[in-house]
């Protein structure tokens, strides 16, 4: 039987298709599905590669030191016998009155006295753990006199009592707060929250303020406030307009 023209085209074009289906075999043409977008999409992915931002650092937190902030730690040092006239040896003293060797780190040893056993050390007696809270919090470096400061300070905040502070006066309040920090500090009620010896009040109040008065005369505010002068406008005697008025003296000599 003779094939027709129309029959070998069609098998022409099935033997010579890329994709065509064969006898026993179903195969589908997968190449006209796909969007000619898509070559450009996948290239697209490859250029912007899912962008990842590592953390920031941790920056250390600075407190300013005020005669105000200044004269508060001042006192929490005399409250609890490190004050020392005010000499950095205030910085090695450990619990019990002995001295630390090196300000390299915190002792974190025990000393014994008649009844009590405390780990403290420093200006501002830091029990280890409390060191450690304020060393995580402010990356704080070695145990000197400006990392122990500036603990101390956080201490403060942490309790809520850095605005009072600032205010420039020891109040009742401002002691009761920091009570629970220091030993040596009373309460409202005049006591120790530990049930430790405390410093009363009155004399806290009295080294605080003479400590202040003497930083603030050191140390006096950079910027003062000038009252305003009042400026008395001085009457002319010119009764035209102000172009000639301004003429008129510069006749007079006065220039513009």
């Amino acid at each position: 039987m003779r094939a027709s023209g129309f029959a070998l085209l069609a098998v022409t074009a099935l033997v010579g298709a890329p994709h065509a289906a064969r006898a026993g075999d179903i195969h589908v043409d997968t190449q006209s599905f796909r969007s000619s977008e898509q070559p450009e999409v996948e290239i697209a992915q490859l250029r912007m590669p899912r962008l990842r931002f590592p953390g920031l650092p941790s920056v250390p937190r600075i407190f300013a030191i005020t005669p105000e902030r200044r004269a508060l730690l001042n006192t929490i040092r005399y409250a609890e016998g490190t004050w020392k006239e005010g000499a950095d040896i205030g910085y090695r003293v450990m619990f019990g009155g002995s001295l630390m060797k090196t300000l390299d780190r915190h002792p974190d040893r025990i000393n014994y006295t008649s009844g009590y056993a405390s780990a403290a050390a420093g200006a501002y007696q830091f029990m280890p753990a409390t060191w450690r809270l304020a060393v995580r919090a402010l990356d704080l470096v070695g145990f000197g006199p400006h990392a122990q400061d500036q603990a101390a300070l956080y201490l403060i905040q942490r309790r809520g009592a850095l605005p009072l502070a600032d205010s420039g006066v020891l109040t009742k309040e401002l002691a009761a707060k920091l009570a629970p920090e220091w030993a040596s500090f009373p309460t409202l009620r005049n006591r120790s929250y530990y049930g430790q010896p405390v410093v009363k009040y009155g004399r806290l109040k009295r080294f605080y303020e003479a400590n202040l008065a003497r930083l603030r005369n050191l140390h006096p505010p950079m910027f003062k406030t000038v009252a305003p002068t009042s400026v008395v406008e001085e009457s002319s005697d010119c009764s035209g307009d102000a172009f000639e008025c301004m003429l008129e003296g510069v006749g007079k000599g006065e220039g513009i």
